[in-house]
């Protein structure tokens, strides 16, 4: 038995330069750091007892004999990738909900990698894990999905992570002491907006526009950098960062009519109004999760504004996809 512990990630700024089809012509970059909300992954040998050999459980229950019967994209295609060969049961549990903005669906494809690597007795590095998610998602399933999910839940941490180039993927942790970075958490709230939607179909329409959308990207990856220098000069003012991300809101906006929707406009304004410094919408957009940058003095009068809405509290997590569990099947054969 194998269990696997992979963070969800917040996304600061840098979306829609993480596509390929930007950043190999563009380079591109993002700022993100992962949370300790969850996805948990757990995989073992089956036993030849059963009429199934492959036992799927995620929001709903897969029992199926060939690997290519499996409807779950990401548990079809890792098996076949990893070469995966007799049953398996595999187990999913999550801290929060799937396609809400979040990446929990690349939180979910890197833990699965992880999980499935050690049942097979190998260790993956971070990068690999990193790269094989992206390469599963990208390539293998064809979603519309970037590259920075994959890399944040595999690496973990708060990190400016830029991409293209020889590396394709380079990881620059953003070092700054402990009371800064304490003060720049207790400024971020996170609300669930109650719509979950699904994140390639919207990232569809982004990616067709991105030759159309040329000077928007290269703002928002100029954002990235100055996003990272308010951060890390301690004699900034931490309200510019959050002044940046309602500019950086405004630009990503622009770049699908799919991204936002009268409901989620009038969350960003209730917020604002109640004292809010910076808000943007978290992920492809469409739903989910919505992010607040407020003064914490400031913090209650929007919870009451916003008391319809789920508040979520959170701190920043560090480790990223982590083996947790791991216990050997005993040496019997059947």
């Amino acid at each position: 038995m194998i269990i696997s512990r992979t963070p969800f990630r917040i996304s600061f700024f840098g979306g829609g330069t993480d596509y390929p089809a930007w950043y190999k012509k563009n380079g591109g970059a993002v700022l993100s750091t992962t949370i300790n909300k969850y996805c948990y992954l757990s995989c073992r040998n089956l036993p030849p007892f059963f009429k199934h050999t492959y036992r799927v459980v995620y929001s709903r229950q897969e029992l199926v004999n060939k690997i290519k019967d499996i409807d779950h994209p990401s548990v079809r295609h890792a098996l076949n990738f990893l070469n995966i060969d007799g049953g398996v049961e595999i187990h999913h549990q999550a801290d929060l909900p799937a396609r809400s903005g979040l990446g929990s669906s690349s939180s979910f494809t890197v833990g699965l990698v992880n999980a499935l690597s050690g049942l097979k007795g190998e260790v993956k590095n971070k990068r690999q894990l990193a790269l094989d998610a992206i390469n599963i998602e990208q390539n293998l399933i064809k979603e519309n999905v970037g590259s920075q999910d994959q890399t944040a839940a595999a690496f973990g941490g708060f990190n400016k992570i830029s991409f293209g180039g020889i590396q394709e993927i380079s990881i620059q942790p953003i070092i700054i002491n402990s009371n800064r970075i304490e003060s720049f958490q207790n400024h971020l709230m996170l609300f669930f907006t109650g719509l979950s939607r699904n994140a390639s179909k919207i990232a569809r329409e982004q990616i067709k526009n991105i030759e159309n959308k040329d000077k928007e990207l290269k703002i928002m990856h100029e954002l990235v950098h100055e996003a990272t220098n308010i951060l890390t000069n301690n004699r900034a003012d931490l309200a510019e960062f959050g002044k940046l991300m309602g500019q950086g809101w405004k630009i990503k906006k622009s770049l699908s009519s799919k991204i936002t929707n009268p409901y989620l406009d009038n969350i960003h304004d209730v917020g604002m109004r109640a004292g809010a410094l910076g808000c943007k919408l978290l992920g492809a957009g469409g739903g989910g999760f919505i992010l607040f940058f407020a003064k914490p003095e400031d913090q209650e009068k929007i919870k009451k504004k916003l008391k319809n809405l789920l508040y979520v509290p959170f701190r920043f997590d560090h480790l990223g996809s982590q083996i947790i569990y791991y216990a050997q099947d005993n040496n019997e054969t059947y």
